[in-house]
């Protein structure tokens, strides 16, 4: 017998530990509601962000601002016990982040004799010095001075004017690739150089003098054919650059970028709304002869500027922010623990989301051609954008609210429809749903010398495949539906031998694995299938000894180690639910998860986990978003309690 869960008023009857638990979560996650009934938590990254934008307010002439200072001094905090800095907390140190934020720390005036620094330069060197370092870096290395462009992969911006029928083409990149890309390639044709002064140069980072050229560990994966195939066309086209012989192209080329780009500064919190693409305009307008002062560079600048979070003497940059994702989450969050769907905070975060529905069409479209307008993205603007992982987690969240008033609802049910009806028109020919893009699936591109950041593409995954599984059946389809079969058929050919599934978006299995679960037996599908229990052997033999789950970004270099890491709320209540999923929610796994959620609850009804577990680029870029640890815990403990008995003395209303 299911039992109810606690409102928004005081219980009446004395609270079981669990009810309190939800109680003191739903409370927490309503005093950080915004008035304009959205939410928004901090989105952490690593320190390639402090790090480029130093490198950037200097090429801007602004290095000498109070905030250049305070972002190197996050740096210095931020340094790892090994000398370098590392792509997350407690990982390796990373070659390209530790040679940026060395580079940074001399600019603004350390001692390169210093304890810190001279730890960072050995570690540097041993992991290979300047040539090791990922290809964005070494381009950003040679606008000031510190890496020959010769030495860099070419990035020609002709790219823009290959047709679309044609195999290598800009759609056939990765949206996010495809921001960087673009300001990027003006950046290569124009080649500005930016001077350092005489103390913050690092010449002490090159190992080669002469020497042959290590070969990065990204190349180091990929086939020694492909390896000689694109190093070859990458010196063909620095031939062509130096004979000259893209001059017919190229003003026409740098006019088509420009615009591109212009064109999705509309309705934008900068190109893209993410960090990198909008360093990337600036530094490459700036090329293109535009002023500091003109109203689109101040623009950027600013959108910059609105990432930053200042805290003591320190500055750190967000990559983005997150507020469609935290506000979709929250209200699945809290009409799940017992809110009902005409709570005026739940209305009010629709209402929110409800006006950052995507209402023209984007860069999606040149994949998927005849698909209707519709769908959500993650930032605050970002309207040639729309992803499926969002709009997935908007449905299933606006499923959920019922407003009174029928002109809202009139509205609401059509902004439902129109979801749908675009999430649909995205599914891939395999079954399964990709991020921004229909049909961005060519491996081969992943071999292009620039494409060492791990995401060139951007091909069906589980994890956006299973929430869409939930999404569209919440929103009115049927489990009988040929989109939501075919998009089962993905989910059983992408499960791993041990029963688990790959995570691209979240850290890792955990989070590839609860998803997929939920996906599936949301359509209705047979969990106890051997295929599915050795699934759920797999979550409990993942169980740390403190009873919580726990798995660490390594994993997505060494996959032997899925599932492996110290314990976090966030990944305990991914295991949690997908353990739900499959029938088990009596088990004494289960009760030793439910015990160390309560035991890790702090007294504001919030959680925090230190380890992170977002994932930008795997391999390469790692998140933490800081509302993670609440929102999922009151989840798992809400679909928890409406499994148990009613507590003693009745149900709480």
């Amino acid at each position: 017998m299911q039992q109810s869960l606690p409102s928004r008023s005081t219980a009446p009857f004395p609270q079981s530990p669990i009810e309190a638990a939800i109680q003191r979560a739903q409370d927490a996650l309503l005093s950080l509601q915004a008035p304009d009934g959205h939410w928004c938590a901090e989105l952490e990254g690593d320190t390639i962000l402090e790090s480029e934008y130093v490198l950037t307010l200097h090429f801007m002439g602004r290095s000498q601002e109070p905030r250049a200072a305070k972002a190197a001094a996050y740096l210095r905090h931020r340094q790892s016990p090994d000398g370098g800095w590392g792509s997350y907390p407690g990982g390796p140190a990373e070659v390209s982040a530790s040679v940026k934020a060395y580079l940074v720390l001399k600019l603004m005036g350390d001692d390169p004799q210093a304890p810190h620094m001279v730890k960072a330069r050995e570690t540097i060197l041993a992991l290979g010095g300047l040539d090791a370092c990922n290809s964005f870096t070494k381009l950003y290395l040679a606008i000031f001075g510190q890496y020959r462009w010769e030495d860099a992969p070419a990035v020609p911006p002709e790219m823009i004017l290959l047709p679309r029928w044609f195999y290598f083409n800009l759609y056939a990149m990765s949206a996010w690739t495809r921001a960087i890309v673009v300001p990027l390639s003006i950046i290569w044709a124009h080649r500005p150089h930016c001077p350092l002064p005489q103390h913050a140069q690092i010449p002490e980072l090159l190992t080669r003098p002469g020497g042959r050229r290590p070969i990065p560990e990204p190349e180091k994966k990929k086939p020694r054919a492909w390896r000689v195939v694109f190093t070859a066309l990458d010196r063909s086209i620095k031939t062509a650059e130096r004979l000259h012989l893209f001059a017919p192209f190229r003003k026409r080329a740098l006019r088509k970028a420009e615009g591109w780009i212009l064109e999705r500064l509309e309705k934008s919190d900068g190109l893209g709304a993410i960090f990198p693409p909008i360093i990337n305009t600036l530094v490459g307008f700036h090329c293109l002869g535009y002023a500091w002062d003109h109203p689109v560079m101040q623009a950027q600048a600013h959108e910059l500027e609105k990432l930053e979070i200042e805290e003591g003497d320190t500055l750190r940059l967000q990559p983005c922010c997150s507020p469609v994702w935290d506000t979709a989450l929250v209200l699945g969050a809290l009409r799940d623990s017992g809110f009902p769907g005409d709570d005026p905070a739940l209305l009010a975060g629709a209402r929110w989301i409800l006006d950052r529905e995507v209402t023209q069409p984007g860069d999606w479209r040149v994949g998927n051609p005849d698909g209707p307008i519709g769908g959500w993205y993650f930032e605050y603007a970002n309207e040639f954008y729309p992803d499926c992982d969002d709009t997935a987690e908007v449905l299933a969240a606006l499923a959920g609210i019922h407003f009174p008033d029928p002109e809202e609802d009139r509205r609401h049910r059509a902004a439902l429809e129109r979801g749908r009806e675009w999430q649909l028109s995205m599914q891939n020919r395999d079954g399964g749903w990709a991020a921004f893009d229909k049909g961005c699936d060519r491996e081969i591109l992943t071999y292009i010398p620039f494409a060492d950041h791990n995401a060139m593409i951007d091909p069906s995954t589980a994890d956006i495949t299973a929430r869409t599984l939930e999404g569209l059946l919440a929103a009115g389809l049927t489990a009988e539906h040929p989109a939501i079969r075919r998009g089962i058929a993905f989910l059983e050919k992408d499960q791993r031998a041990d029963g688990s599934w790959y995570g691209r978006w979240g850290v890792n299995y955990l989070y590839g694995t609860w998803l997929a679960l939920c996906g599936l037996h949301a359509a209705g599908e047979n969990l106890n299938q051997p295929r599915y229990r050795r699934t759920v052997a797999w979550l409990k033999g993942c169980q740390n000894e403190d009873g919580g789950w726990g798995e660490s970004p390594r994993s997505y270099d060494e996959p032997a180690t899925g599932g492996q890491g110290a314990s976090t709320a966030a990944q305990t209540a991914w295991a949690l639910l997908g353990l739900f999923a499959a029938g088990e929610t009596e088990s004494d796994a289960v009760q030793r998860g439910i015990d160390f959620l309560l035991d890790e609850q702090r007294p504001d009804g919030t959680w925090v986990d230190a380890p992170w577990t977002g994932t930008g680029f795997p391999g390469v870029f790692y998140l933490r978003y800081h509302l993670y640890a609440t929102y999922f815990p009151l989840t798992a403990l809400a679909s928890y309690a409406r499994h148990q008995e009613p507590p003693r003395g009745g149900t709480v209303a």
